[in-house]
């Protein structure tokens, strides 16, 4: 069951730790974006093409920098960072259903698991021998966590997640519906027939506070373990191959493929849809742009991208020749600089 929640500003101002101008007795039971907020309502400007909206906006609150305080005539919570103080915020209104902190009647738990005495485990989850569940966590329906996994404190696996065996999950994890942890990382060897299977060896770690999204694979390592570490957020339908180190605090978002053996720093960000090449080295606080393609080693911070930005069909396809003709225009204009060299002035 989950409750509604309700806050003075006054509270919120103390608990989220800002500058309250107004009423702080003016009770708050929820969030809203600024065209959709009613009375009751906290909204937040964070982005400042939306300024606009703030002399129409009908909340009883707004989260606000100092720099448009002039410009809002309604209860403010003033923050530098109005964006990080809304996820804050975010969490207090949290209306996610609560743990059972018990073990349903369906779930099939090994005799040799050990589980905290406050975990909870879903209806037809199974979990297997040798498994450790810290105290809080919570196993969603259908979820199955295999042989001698460890899962730390606080972890939340919603729905149908696979753990594979032996996997290490730290503490405060969340991983969403459908995610695989620990799935057989791509490796063969050919032998002039056929592919031979390696098997794979490894398994992943995963460090505190990470999130992993929907339908998101990350694949055991073949020797060494497939690293995930402190803080990192995956998005869904990421895949991520045997061997990668993924740095701290770094985000991954939608659809992007990691090839195996890779090495991403601290901090750094893929873009949707982008892909990297395999046995490649990213540095730390490297951005890379959506569906761009990694195809070598980063070894300084910055944003980098490639391809080419998005135009009408008919140009796209008349720049296409162009595109083909590149190496040859290259050419000779090299020999044309060649030429002009050699001749006398």
């Amino acid at each position: 069951m989950t409750n509604a929640k309700t806050y003075t500003l006054g509270t919120l101002a103390e608990l989220l730790q800002v500058e309250l101008i107004g009423d702080p007795d003016c009770v708050i039971d929820g969030l809203a974006t600024l065209q959709q907020a009613s009375p009751g309502k906290l909204g937040f400007l964070s982005n400042p093409s939306y300024a606009k909206q703030l002399s129409n906006c009908k909340a009883s609150a707004v989260i606000i920098a100092p720099r448009h305080i002039e410009a809002c005539k309604l209860n403010k919570l003033v923050s530098e960072t109005p964006y990080v103080i809304y996820a804050r915020a975010s969490q207090l209104f949290d209306n996610s259903p609560s743990a059972s902190n018990t073990v349903h009647s369906t779930a099939v738990v090994n005799e040799y698991a050990e589980l905290a005495d406050d975990v909870s485990i879903g209806p037809n989850a199974v979990i297997e021998a040798d498994v450790v569940i810290g105290p809080g966590s919570n196993i969603g329906p259908g979820c199955i966590v295999g042989e001698g996994s460890l899962i730390g404190e606080g972890c939340q696996l919603y729905s149908n997640v696979t753990i594979y065996h032996r996997v290490k999950l730290g503490n405060r994890v969340v991983i969403h519906s459908g995610a695989v942890i620990g799935a057989d990382g791509f490796g063969f060897a050919f032998d002039g027939e056929k592919s031979v299977k390696i098997a794979q060896l490894g398994s992943v770690q995963i460090a505190d506070d990470v999130e992993v999204g929907a339908g998101t694979t990350i694949d055991r390592g073949a020797l060494d373990d497939t690293v995930i570490e402190q803080g990192v957020k995956i998005d869904n339908q990421v895949q991520i191959g045997h061997n990668c180190i993924i740095g701290a605090h770094s985000v991954i978002c939608g659809c992007v493929a990691i090839a195996g053996s890779v090495v991403i720093g601290k901090y750094c960000v893929l873009g949707g849809a982008s892909g990297v090449v395999g046995h490649i080295r990213i540095a730390d606080r490297v951005k890379v742009s959506a569906m761009s393609l990694v195809s070598q080693a980063i070894d300084t911070a910055g944003t980098y991208s490639s391809g080419t930005g998005i135009m009408e069909t008919a140009r796209w396809k008349k720049n296409i020749v162009r595109f083909r003709q590149l190496d040859d225009i290259s050419k000779r204009l090299r020999s044309m600089e060649n030429t002009k060299k050699k001749t006398p002035e």
